[in-house]
This record gives C-alpha cells, structure tokens and sequence, in this order.
C-alpha cells in the first residue's frame, strides 16, 4: 500500500507542475494578445452631397460641360477609354459613359496633365497615385451601380473615382486619410460640380456609417483584410470591389458580395498593385 501511495502522490506532484508550467506559459502570451479595435478617430465633412433629387444649377452644369469639352482633352478622353477599354473588352455603356464624362486631367498634378489620358497610374503627391484608367473602369463595372444607388469609396486621393462613380450613382461618400489629399479633392470636385459627393477626412477603415448602408463600396488602397466596419455597412444585395494582400507581389482585386440574407462571399478576379491601405491619420 505503501509503494502505491508513492505513485499516487508522485503522479499528483507531475500534474501539478505541468499545471504551473501551463501558466507561466501563458502569462505572455495574454500581455502580447492584440487589444480590441479603438474607437474611430475624429472624421470631418468637408464637401457634404446636396440633398438626393436637388435641381443643379445652370453655372454647375456649364462648369462640368466645360470642363467635358476642353481640347485636345476630350480627343484624348475619348481615345482613351476606345483603345484602353472598349479595346479589351471591358465596359458597359454606363461605365464607358462615365469614363468619357470625366475630366481626368482635372485630377492629376498640373506638370503630369500631358500624360493625364496614358495607360498608367499616375503620382498625385503624399505617397500617392491615381489609377490607370483601364483599372477605375474595372473596379467601377464590377460594383454593378444600378440608379438610385449609394457608394462608398475609401482612398480619395484626387477625386477622380469618386466623380466616376458620381455620373453613376445618386449619391457617392468618400473618405480620405491623408488631409491635403482630402482638401484638394473636395475642392476639385465642387469647383467642377460634382454635387452628389461627401468628402470626408478620416479613417476609412470604419466607413462612414451616417450614410450606410451602401450599394457598393469601392477601396482604393490594398489592405490585409477585409474591414468588419465595411461589411457592416454594404447593404444586403450589395458589392465591393478592394484589393487585398501584403505586398505588391501578391496583391489580388477581390470582389466580396453580401447575399440577402447577409451571407458574404468573395472571390479574387484580377491580379494588381495597389498602394496599401494606411491608417495613420495625417
């Protein structure tokens, strides 16, 4: 009885020193666990849209007609979205439409406004570039804009997607983390007469829930996931179209889609290199 009264308190001592190497363990473990998600940073409107069905005035609308005609810009335009687009196969007519609209020389730094129409991303400051073309025509065509929608762009930058998206929705917010960006943007788009855009200057990684939820969300900056704040804020029946990966190299467009009954699917359609999704708010 002796020897198995030996075993029993040898056995208890095993498992009790198994039982504080198990917490010693996990003590630094607990210290290094990611803490939840802080509260959004302060945002702030600097171009609000004016209310959805407001009648535009007569200077706003020459100032977009005007902008629209300019030589040898609108040549250039039309050649553009011919040969860059339509050429590969890519647009539906209210894309193709939209692109055509647009004054993308508008958008892009005053010296760069001769390579404005080329087939290339193009540097607006701050870290920052404007999408080729072909890729705003991309990422505008999968969202599926239908008339009446609402959309959310998150990554600014000039304003040039957010006035595409403009020609096709009711009404666009976008968000941009970078303050200069965020300036210049809102001013470009209200002094060419875009009436339907928000500018906000925030973190767009929690959206902009004042306006959710959304038709389509569109991110223009390549980030490591999917934002939970984001798919909180597509409507049920709604898309997005945001880049994703941890580098250049594997970066993929992925167009995510929330079923009717809240289900989200996602599925990579375009290999891509985007700059990544910051959030720093400067």
């Amino acid at each position: 009885m002796r020897g198995r009264g030996g075993t029993v308190r040898a056995i208890a001592a095993v498992l009790l020193a198994a039982v504080l190497l198990l917490y010693v363990c996990a003590a630094p473990l607990a210290q290094h666990a990611l803490p939840p998600e802080p509260a959004p940073p302060p945002a702030r409107v600097l171009l609000r849209a004016a209310p959805v069905g407001a009648s535009t005035s007569a200077e706003v609308l020459a100032a977009r007609a005007a902008a629209q005609a300019e030589q040898p810009w609108r040549d250039l335009r039309l050649a553009m979205v011919r040969e860059q687009i339509e050429a590969r196969g890519l647009g539906t007519p209210p894309v193709l439409e939209a692109m055509r609209a647009v004054a993308r020389h508008r958008f892009v730094p005053a010296e760069l406004r001769a390579q404005a129409y080329e087939d290339r991303p193009l540097p607006i400051g701050h870290g920052q570039t404007i999408s080729q073309p072909y890729i705003v025509a991309f990422m505008t065509e999968m969202l599926a804009l239908q008339p009446g929608a609402r959309a959310l762009e998150v990554g600014t930058g000039s304003g040039y997607q957010a006035a595409v998206l403009a020609e096709l929705a009711a009404e666009v917010v976008t968000i941009e983390i970078i303050g200069a960006l965020a300036h210049s943007a809102a001013e470009r788009l209200q002094r060419l007469g875009y009436r339907n855009v928000t500018v906000v200057h925030g973190d767009g990684y929690f959206g902009w829930p004042e306006r959710a939820p959304y038709d389509a969300i569109v991110v223009t900056a390549a980030a490591t996931h999917i934002p939970p704040p984001l798919l909180a804020q597509l409507r049920p029946g709604g898309r997005m179209a945001i880049p994703l990966g941890d580098t250049p190299w594997t970066q993929s467009l992925v167009l995510v889609r929330k079923a009717e009954d809240g289900t989200v699917t996602a599925r990579d359609v375009l290999p891509v290199a985007f700059v990544p999704f910051t959030r720093q708010l400067r």
